[in-house]
């Protein structure tokens, strides 16, 4: 059995297509979650006192 890579790219770029923006979607829903975390994280690591 050969590997044709150009096969298995354009099977994958089909696919790809009929998915739609979902894996975009995720993608940007998880960058903004974990931004989210860090901001909240870089802020209240601010209000800590050390007394």
């Amino acid at each position: 059995m050969e590997h044709h890579p150009q096969a298995w790219l354009a099977e994958a770029a089909s696919a790809a297509q009929q998915q739609g923006p979902g894996i975009l979607l995720r993608v940007v829903l998880i960058v903004m979650v974990v931004g989210c975390v860090l901001v909240a994280w870089f802020l209240l690591r601010g209000y800590k006192r050390d007394d």
